[in-house]
C-alpha cells in the first residue's frame, strides 16, 4: 500500500444561501481536495476548507503545504497513519488543514484496500445514527425564526443560533424567539465566532440566562482570562471552538474552568487521529464534545467526520454536518439527513463516490497530471 501520487485540487463551493458568521456574510468555500492514490491504482480522497481565521491557512497555501509534503510521502506505507503524521510535523510546522486532508485520503484510500470503513479503521462503531446541529445562521429574527420551524417539522432535535455582528439585544430576542419555537427539549446553543469583548459577552450571556444549552467562544479564542470570567458570569455552559487546537489547550480550558466542553475540527486538530485522541481526552477530563466540519464542506468532509463522530466516546454536543449548507455537491450520492439524523456511510473507507462531472465544474483549476 506504498503513495504513488498526491494531487491537490482546489474548489469552489456555493452555498445554499447566505451565512453570518461573526459579522460576516459568507456565500462561498474556498476547499481543498486531495486525491492519493496507490501502486495498485486505488484511489482515496481528502478534503478540506481554507480558514483563515481558525488555521491562518488560505487554499493556495494549503495547495503549497500539500505539494511542499508530497516528495516526503510518495513511497510511504499509506496505512502507517501515526508515522505518516509524525512524519509530516516534522518536516512542516502548523498547517493543520492541509494535513486533515491528506489523512483523510489515506483513511479512505485504505479503507478501500482492506475493505474497511473508515469508523472501522477508527476502532469501530460505537454509534449508528448521529443527530445533527442545524445552524440558524441568516442573523434575522424572522429567517432564522422560520428556517427553525421549516428543520424542526423535518426532524431536527438540536439547533444552533449564530450571534455576533448585530446589537446584543437583536441576538438576545432571536434566541429568545427561536427557543420557544424549538421548545425546551430541544437542545438550543449559540455561537458567537470570537465576535465579543468581554463585556458584551456578559451582557449576551445574561440576557439568554435558562434559555441555552451551550454557548460556543464568545471572545478571541487566545483570551482564555476573557473566557474565564464569562464562564463565571454564565449560569450556561460556555464552549471553545477557535481556542483549541491541541490536546493541551483542552486540558487547560478545563483547568483554568474557561469552558465546560468544546468544538473539535479535525482542520485545527491537524487530523483525524489527533481529533480522535482529543474527544478521547475530552471525555476522561469531564469536557462536553461538538463535532463539527468548518463552512461548507462537500460529502467527503463531511462522510469523514461522521465516521469520527461514529467512533469517539461521546458526542454531547451534538454533530455540524455541513454539507448540508452547499448549493451542489462532488459525490454520485451526497451524505444525507433524515429526521435529524445522519446514517454513518456503510462503504468501505469514507463510504462515498467521487462524481468526476461535477468536481470539474467546481474546481478552480486544471487538475495536476499524475
Amino acid at each position: 500500500m506504498k503513495i504513488k501520487s498526491i494531487t491537490p485540487i482546489a474548489i469552489t463551493i456555493p452555498l445554499k444561501q447566505e451565512i453570518k458568521m461573526g459579522g460576516i456574510l459568507y456565500t462561498e468555500s474556498e476547499n481543498l481536495l486531495v486525491r492519493v492514490k496507490t501502486e495498485d491504482g486505488s484511489i482515496g480522497w481528502g478534503e478540506a476548507p481554507a480558514a483563515p481565521t481558525m488555521t491562518g491557512e488560505t487554499i493556495a497555501s494549503m495547495d503549497a503545504a500539500v505539494m511542499y509534503l508530497t516528495p516526503h510521502l510518495i513511497g510511504r506505507n499509506v496505512s502507517s497513519f501515526q508515522e505518516n503524521m509524525k512524519l509530516m510535523d516534522h518536516f512542516l510546522y502548523g498547517n493543520s488543514s492541509a494535513k486533515a486532508a491528506l489523512e483523510i485520503g489515506f483513511y479512505d484510500v485504505v479503507g478501500k484496500i482492506q475493505k474497511k470503513s473508515m469508523s472501522e479503521l477508527l476502532g469501530g462503531v460505537k454509534r449508528s445514527k448521529i443527530p445533527v446541529l442545524w445552524m440558524l445562521a441568516v442573523g434575522k429574527l424572522e429567517a432564522d425564526s422560520e428556517e427553525a420551524q421549516f428543520k424542526l417539522d423535518e426532524g431536527f432535535q438540536s439547533f444552533k443560533v449564530k450571534v455576533g455582528g448585530n446589537p446584543i439585544n437583536e441576538d438576545v430576542s432571536r434566541v429568545e424567539a427561536i427557543r420557544k419555537i424549538v421548545g425546551k427539549s430541544r437542545q438550543l446553543s449559540a455561537d458567537a465566532n470570537q465576535s465579543w469583548e468581554r463585556t458584551e459577552a456578559i451582557r449576551f450571556v445574561e440576557g439568554v440566562s435558562g434559555l441555552l444549552d451551550f454557548i460556543e467562544q464568545p471572545v478571541m479564542g487566545n483570551d482564555l482570562d476573557g473566557m474565564k470570567s464569562i464562564a463565571q458570569a454564565s449560569s450556561t455552559p460556555i464552549g471553545a471552538d477557535e481556542g483549541l487546537h491541541s490536546l493541551s489547550d483542552i486540558v487547560l480550558h478545563k483547568e483554568s474552568g474557561a469552558a465546560a466542553g468544546g468544538s473539535l475540527k479535525m482542520i485545527k486538530l491537524g487530523g483525524v487521529m489527533k481529533a480522535l485522541k482529543a474527544a478521547e481526552l475530552s471525555d476522561q477530563v469531564g469536557m462536553k464534545v461538538n463535532l463539527a466540519g468548518k463552512i461548507c464542506e462537500t460529502s467527503i468532509a463531511s462522510a469523514a467526520v461522521s465516521h469520527l463522530a461514529a467512533a469517539i466516546p461521546q458526542i454531547d454536543w451534538g454533530l455540524s454536518i455541513t454539507n448540508q449548507y452547499a448549493a451542489t455537491d462532488i459525490v454520485k450520492e451526497p451524505i444525507s439527513i433524515l429526521n435529524g439524523n445522519v446514517s454513518v456511510p456503510s462503504g468501505y473507507g469514507l463510504g462515498v463516490e467521487m462524481d468526476e462531472v461535477s468536481l470539474e465544474r467546481l474546481s478552480k483549476h486544471v487538475t495536476r497530471d499524475e
